[in-house]
């Protein structure tokens, strides 16, 4: 039986205490990673027959960037990889963050060689100057073993399968330093595309109906959860940025956990998708009865897809990202002319942060088919859009009308004048102004946005030459 002390004494005994506890050995297509040397920003690692894909490397590349900033602000970093799996992140906040210490832990003593081979490459040190600890024990044990140690830690990293980051946000939570990172992972794209909503409510506090752009509510549903926990023990959490990648799919956050409450349920809510007119908004909880759409202002259930609470806040912070960027150019991870993939994915997320943006993004591919026209590129459109898009086209129309009207010249005149007028001032109170438009780092062919669905048809429709108001 373990005994509490002031040295959590698993740190110092890492075998498995309970030898016939089963182990769950990641699968994907039936076949399990091979052991075999890789090399990741210049560090060589083994995988051994742990889980590994080289596609997450950006995730990766992420959580160095936060925690190497958190280190230079507070002059200190001590991390707990809870499921560290050949040990590759826990050695990068090692090497590239420069953490103070490094807690590994991965429930399959298998992976034991494997994980120290790694992590020799750092001197481990002795005593209170240790760099790094090896265990293995159940992820929710070790976190509160180390809470009930006061043993807390400034980054958190929970790589979990599925929807089991459920399972350990409250306790993470509860073990995390104040205004410390939580960086915490699903990889259940089935539940986000609304095909379990009983499940995702069990997990994550959320009902989740099938929308266009799941990805992203996989993104506000693993946030909205975080956020639901973060309540209960009284804290309030920050979004930092918000990762999707397509294999998996992986849906990453790095939370900042900070002591306090949501204000009045600030950025938790509710996000609706129309089928029958493709727009969407968010409704707070003061306005769950007042839920519709303004297309036929019913509440026409057959029409309207409601999924909620959520995150309906932004995914990023501007702000941090400008520093990760920043940080990443020091490092010249990004800026040395060719344009990484990381370097556009930290771009995007820039983009994205802008709080006008609504929950969501419209595929262009969605606007075409409802436009019944072929889609116009999808630069064009988001210039197009961040203008004033009052159509010439549709002054023409005007114009036309007066011409064949039945007035006289004078009158016709005096029409057309006003008309002109009318378009001058309009072009002068909101000369400047626009939608606000993003590429989606989600989907690639998908504008963020603030512009209605009936609005995007009307300037697709614009800017290939089709007449919107034709009857």
């Amino acid at each position: 039986m373990l005994t509490l002390s002031p040295k959590a004494p698993f740190l110092y005994k890492p075998q498995n205490p309970n030898p016939k506890t089963q182990h769950y050995k990641p699968q994907i297509n039936g076949i399990y990673c091979k052991s075999e040397l890789q090399s990741e920003r210049g560090l060589e690692f083994e995988t051994g027959e742990t889980f590994f894909r080289h596609e997450s490397a950006k995730g990766r590349d992420l959580g160095v960037l936060a925690a190497s900033l958190y280190n230079q602000s507070k002059g200190k970093l001590r991390v707990l990889d809870a499921l560290c799996g050949c040990g590759i992140r826990s050695l990068r906040y090692l090497m590239e963050a420069k953490a103070d210490f490094v807690l590994a832990n991965d429930a399959n003593d298998e992976h034991r060689r494997v994980i120290l081979d790694n992590l020799k490459r750092v001197d481990r040190g002795f005593g209170d100057e240790r760099k790094w600890v090896v265990t293995h024990l159940d992820a929710n044990r070790v976190l509160s073993e180390c809470y009930l140690q006061k043993d807390f830690f400034d980054l958190i990293d929970i790589d979990s399968f599925g929807s089991d980051i459920s399972l350990f946000l409250r306790s993470a939570m509860n073990t995390l330093s104040f205004d410390g990172l939580l960086y915490v992972t699903s990889t259940d794209g089935h539940s986000s595309g609304g095909h379990h909503p009983e499940h995702t409510l069990a997990a994550y506090g959320a009902y989740v109906r099938p929308m266009p752009f799941s990805n992203e509510v996989g993104l506000r549903m693993l946030i909205g959860g975080a956020v639901r926990e973060a309540s209960v023990l009284g804290y309030y959490i920050t979004p930092l940025f918000s990762y999707y990648s397509y294999h998996g799919p992986v849906f990453r956050v790095m939370l900042r956990v900070n002591r306090g409450k949501l204000l009045e349920n600030r950025h938790y809510g509710f996000i609706t998708y129309c089928n029958k007119c493709g727009d969407s908004q968010e409704f707070s909880w003061a306005e769950l009865g007042q839920i519709s759409c303004s297309c036929n202002g019913s509440h026409d259930s057959s029409a309207l897809m409601i999924s909620g609470p959520l995150w309906i806040g932004p995914l990023h912070s501007a702000a941090y990202i400008s520093e990760m960027i920043n940080l990443a150019e020091e490092w010249g991870w990004i800026g040395n002319g060719a344009e990484t993939d990381l370097e556009k994915l930290l771009k995007q997320m820039l983009d994205e942060s802008d709080p006008r943006l609504k929950s969501g993004y419209i595929k262009m591919d969605e606007v075409a088919s409802r436009a019944k026209i072929n889609s116009p590129p999808l630069r064009t459109m988001m210039s197009a859009m961040q203008k004033v898009y009052f159509s010439l086209g549709t002054l023409h129309r005007d114009l036309s009308r007066t011409r064949d009207s039945k007035h006289g010249t004078a009158a016709r005149d005096r029409i057309q004048n006003d008309i002109s007028m009318y378009c001058l001032v309009i072009l002068w109170f909101h000369r400047e102004e626009g939608y606000a438009t993003s590429r989606s780092h989600i989907a690639l062919n998908a504008i963020k946005t603030d512009c209605p669905m009936s609005e995007c048809i009307r300037i697709a429709k614009e800017l290939q030459g089709v007449n919107s108001f034709a009857v």
